[in-house]
């Protein structure tokens, strides 16, 4: 999963891959009258000295990224805080996971995940806390049960419980899906390896095209910013074919009243539709989300989303085009309630969503009094290679409450370029190269008026 350069605009990025060539070595021939190479050896599996009984799997992920800014303003739109970063830093995260399966005599099964996390940022220099942070924490540490085959006439897995540290997402992460803060004391901010919840309870059951869900998740906080948050909630999702999927959500959250008073005791009711509604033209697929947040005076808001795309399939390059349109109410400054949305606990699906741009929705706005145009146009020349352009236009819902004395509602314009490069089954590589142009709001809230400029590079190695 990937997140986040122009010569003299940004802080030096120098990313060296040296592609690893490997040629086949063929032994010549023996002579006809040589004496025969001697059968090979059979490979003998080395025995890992866990119990024979449980089917064992490892898995290993590491990253590595340099990112650069020109003319940064950074504020943490995922924890309403102040960010030290200097012009330019690096980050580095690995993820060692160890799972295990074992087939009970009904054919259901029972499962585990082990993982931890570390992560380092370094190079960034903040002013506040010290020169860099890094941290290594435990990741999934959960069991669980799924029916398999036990109840044939429901479908395969009909049923499926998991307790413990894990992850869980609601649609594509709109609201719901990063149970775990980044950034701080544990390093990682852009990284983001960390998504498991500190703790979750979740049961699943999936008879044919219905799924039915109930979750109690907390929060894994950063220590120096606990906010206590915790849920608990049920979702529904219907798949009409492979094409279309409806979701109904309804989550009660908890939190610390000094710290989050708008989320203790907050109802949030969310519905959506991902579809391709016209069977003969499945390139075309659109998008529709809408949430309402209420904690009576505390919170009374609403966002909601829109996205049309269209994709030329069958054209080389499979070049695809969107527009999507996001709204996230802004606190009325002439009520007494109020109405700022509580972004929650968004996710990462794919460029864009829901950190909105690479400079803005990642370093200084949130999804709270926030208005987005998002056009994007993405190819594929191969399947290693993708790649593509975002266009965002950006603005405030109520720009008397961004900052003291803001009266216009145009905050910035920003355009992001970025590369995916699959290098071979193990590597990954993302490179983005981001410009924003800050308009009045930022202008009147700062007093800057220079272009923001942002470089970044990424590798990726799974196994």
């Amino acid at each position: 999963m990937f997140r986040h350069l122009a010569r003299r605009q940004i802080a030096p990025l120098v990313f060296v891959l040296t592609s690893l060539s490997g040629g086949v070595a063929r032994a010549q021939d023996a002579p006809a009258n040589g004496p025969a190479d001697p059968p090979a050896a059979a490979a003998v599996p080395r025995p890992t000295g866990l119990p024979k009984a449980i089917d064992w799997k490892f898995s290993f992920e590491a990253a590595w990224g340099s990112f650069g800014f020109r003319n940064a303003v950074f504020n943490d739109p995922r924890e309403n805080a102040r960010v030290d970063f200097g012009t330019h830093w690096f980050e580095g995260s690995v993820k060692p996971v160890l799972s295990a399966t074992v087939d009970l005599p009904s054919s259901s099964q029972v499962y585990g995940t082990l993982s931890g996390v570390g992560e380092r940022t370094y190079g960034s220099a903040p002013r506040i806390v010290g020169p860099d942070f890094s941290s290594f924490l435990p990741e999934d540490v959960a069991i669980g049960w799924r029916s398999g085959k036990a109840f044939e006439s429901l479908g395969e897995n009909a049923l499926d419980f998991t307790v413990g540290r894990a992850p869980y997402k609601v649609g594509h992460g709109f609201l719901l899906w990063d149970g775990a803060a980044e950034g701080g004391t544990r390093g990682g901010y852009w990284s983001n390896a960390r998504k498991a919840f500190g703790f979750a309870a979740i049961g699943r059951f999936k008879p044919g095209q219905h799924t039915v869900e109930s979750f109690y998740l907390k929060k894994s906080d950063l220590p120096e910013h606990d906010t206590g948050t915790r849920l608990w909630g049920a979702n529904y999702e219907y798949r009409i074919g492979a094409d279309t999927t409806l979701g109904a959500t309804y989550l009660k959250f908890r939190g610390k009243p000094d710290l989050v008073p708008q989320r203790d005791q907050l109802d949030v009711y969310n519905v959506r539709a991902y579809t391709a509604p016209i069977p003969a033209v499945k390139d075309l697929s659109l998008e529709l989300e809408y949430a309402w947040e209420r904690n009576h005076d505390a919170l009374h808001s609403d966002a909601w989303t829109a996205q049309g795309a269209y994709q030329l399939s069958a054209a080389p390059w499979k070049p695809k085009v969107s527009y999507r349109y996001a709204f996230f109410q802004g606190d009325n400054p002439t009520t007494t309630r109020n109405e700022a949305f509580d972004p929650l606990l968004l996710g990462f699906s794919d460029w864009g969503t829901w950190w909105q741009g690479e400079i803005a929705g990642e370093y200084f706005v949130a999804n709270s009094n926030l208005i987005s145009h998002l056009v994007r146009a993405h190819v594929s020349p191969s399947d290693a290679v993708g790649g593509g352009v975002m266009v965002y236009k950006f603005l405030l819902d109520q720009p008397g409450t961004y900052a003291p004395g803001v009266t216009d509602r145009n905050l910035a314009v920003e355009v992001d370029s970025y590369v995916d490069w699959k290098i071979n089954k193990n590597f990954t590589a993302s490179v983005v190269a981001a410009f924003a142009n800050p308009q009045r709001a930022v202008e009147q809230a700062s007093n800057r008026t220079k272009s923001f400029a942002y470089g970044m590079v990424y590798l990726a190695y799974s196994y």
